[in-house]
Order: C-alpha cells, then structure tokens, then sequence
C-alpha cells in the first residue's frame, strides 16, 4: 500500500513540475539573455533584427546604419521624456564604458528616441549632457523611427496620460556586431557582471 502512494504521489510530482515548466515558460521567466546568461549563438528567428535606417543624430548630422557599420554597437531604443527606465538604462551604459577602458572605445552606444514629437536633435543634445559624451542621441521623422523600430523589432506606443502622453517602448540594449548583425541583449536591470561579458564578447 505504502508503495502504490509513493507511486501515486511520484506521479502527481511529476505532473505539477511539468505544469509549473509550461508556466515558466509562458511567463517568461527563463529567459534567453537574461540575467546571468550564457552567450549562444542568435536564433534563426531573432537573426533579422537589425536593418537599414535615416536619421539625424543630436547635432544635426544626417546618419544611416552604414555610418556605424565597422564597429560593434549598443543600441537602445527610449526617450528624454522617460522618467526612469531611459535613465537608468543610459547611466549604466555610460559606467560600463568607463569599466571597459581602452577595449571598450571601439563600442558605439546609441539612443533612438521612440518620441521623434518632442525629442529633436537639441533635446537629444541637452538631455545627453548627463551621460557619457560618447553616447550618440538619434532621431528624424515619425516615418524614419518606425523604420527604424520595425528594423529592430523594437516596440514602441504612445500611452495618454492626464497631462498629455508618455511612451511604452522595449527596455533591453541590442548588441550588434562590427558587421551590423544582432549579437545578444542586455536586459533591463541586468547583473553588471553578465552585462559586461556580454559586451567584452561582443567586443572580441
């Protein structure tokens, strides 16, 4: 008897860890890049993400993803206006390129705002004051950063709020390679540590 219970409740185990995989899963809490993460080649699904775009960087200089092939790059998608995730996203990335040293000046960082409306090149400018000169602010027209977010597959939403609009948009950093191809990500809030291997790979 005591061995048909053990059986029973083996099996029962056995169910509720697969039900609880399936809920990971479907949550998203076993992430691909997520903190900690081990660097593995670009799935065939993500292997696009990256493409071809014109827009303006923050002093007025009209850019394409050419100008910035020949060099690996970290780029992110947010807004002036944004009151925590940009700022906190940009900050990190200015400490990692003072914790990359020499290695790290072949990185270029890049800030595409997904609120062209209100981020031109002299609010670029002005808000990336803050952060490591390094750091290329870039916008254009509506059309141009939509191009550029559906390269990305990034997304982005205008949200209505009481005193006018704020913006929803992806979080993580895209990495790209010298040659323009997607490499891995850097979640939002990621260890320091996995997010600096990341880049150190990247700049292999």
């Amino acid at each position: 008897m005591a061995v048909l219970k053990s059986v029973r409740y083996g099996a029962w185990a056995g169910v509720l860890i697969l039900m609880l995989a399936l809920a990971a899963l479907g949550l998203g809490w076993w992430r691909v890049d997520g903190p900690g993460a081990p660097a593995r080649p670009v799935p065939t699904a993500v292997a696009d993400i990256g493409g071809s775009f014109q827009l303006v960087d923050h002093t007025g200089r009209s850019l394409t993803d050419a100008d910035f092939r020949g060099r690996p790059a970290a780029v992110f998608f947010g807004f002036t206006y944004c009151p925590e995730v940009c700022p906190t996203t940009l900050f990190e990335l200015s400490k990692y390129l003072d914790q990359l040293g020499a290695a790290g000046e072949r990185l270029q960082v890049l800030f595409v705002t997904v609120d062209p409306e209100r981020d031109n090149p002299e609010q670029l400018a002005l808000y990336l004051q803050s952060f490591n000169p390094r750091i290329v602010g870039l916008t254009g027209t509506p059309e141009q950063v939509s191009k550029a977010l559906a390269a990305y597959k990034a997304y982005a939403k205008k949200v209505p709020t009481e005193s006018g609009y704020t913006m929803d948009h992806t979080a993580s950093v895209f990495l790209m390679g010298s040659d323009g191809r997607f490499r891995s990500m850097i979640d939002y809030h990621e260890a320091e540590s996995s997010a600096l291997a990341k880049l150190r790979l990247l700049l292999q």
